[in-house]
């Protein structure tokens, strides 16, 4: 039996799964969630194994994140579900598309394609698993050792929001790191090339950002023969926090669409 994801939901309606990221969570999407219950979907912002508030476990590849979220819609009951994922995300929902496709009514990837990417957090993770928390004792101070490795404040303020009080006067990550560090290779999976999805699909890219290239349509049209793909202005790789609202307009016209 598969332990359940955590997840929040908000609002009733279609079901709409959001998948965050790598070292990401479901509080991340927290305003883009309430903005599409506010439309009639019910939205379920759900936590993947080893991050935010789900279960760890040694276990971690695309074939086990999307069996996780074809154990999760039937613990829920849902049906015709859109999935929206977004880099990680995105590839845990490209995986479920090739592997449930009946459990998935539409899919939108957010800044991901489906081929392989070199491993490129290792910083991230040395930077990570340099804090002591036997001697850092705020998020402050947390901000301050952190910017020794990674100098970024938009990517420090993302992965501190994983810090949590494990008891009192004692932080740590809510994502397992770990395993996440051990299994960089795994984020990075190319797509199997005999996999096809022929259902509504919607590729978003920001418009700095290199993870999707032109180079990839072709790709991206193999796989999702019926797939969409369109550009958020003035966005990097994280697309729906650096241009919310024009994220949010391009999902709902796909969503709207019949």
């Amino acid at each position: 039996m598969n332990p359940s994801l955590y997840s929040n939901i908000l609002g009733e309606g279609q079901p709409l799964l959001i998948l965050h990221g790598f070292l990401g969570m479901s509080d991340n999407w927290k305003t883009l969630g309430m903005q599409y219950a506010d439309q009639g979907l019910q939205v379920h912002l759900i936590d993947q194994r080893n991050h935010g508030r789900s279960f760890h476990s040694k276990d971690f590849d695309y074939d086990i994140l999307a069996e996780d979220i074809r154990h999760y819609i039937r613990q829920h009951n849902l049906e015709n579900a859109i999935i929206l994922g977004h880099s990680m995300g995105g590839k845990t929902a490209m995986q479920f598309a090739f592997t449930y496709p009946d459990l998935m009514h539409k899919m939108i990837v957010a800044d991901i394609a489906p081929k392989y990417y070199p491993p490129h957090h290792q910083y991230i993770i040395d930077g990570l698993n340099q804090l002591d928390f036997d001697k850092i004792k705020s998020r402050t101070e947390a901000d301050a050792e952190l910017s020794k490795y990674i100098h970024d404040l938009g990517i420090r303020q993302f992965l501190l929001k994983n810090l949590y009080w494990v008891e009192k006067g004692k932080l740590g990550y809510r994502f397992n790191l770990n395993v996440l560090g051990e299994k960089m290779g795994e984020i990075g999976d190319d797509i199997i090339p005999s996999d096809i999805y022929e259902g509504p699909t919607l590729f978003l890219k920001g418009d700095k950002s290199e993870y999707i290239v032109p180079a990839d349509s072709d790709s991206i049209r193999n796989h999702f023969p019926s797939a969409r793909i369109e550009t958020i202005d003035n966005a990097g790789h994280w697309l729906h926090a650096e241009n919310p609202v024009q994220f949010f307009n391009k999902t709902m016209d796909f969503i709207n669409l019949q």
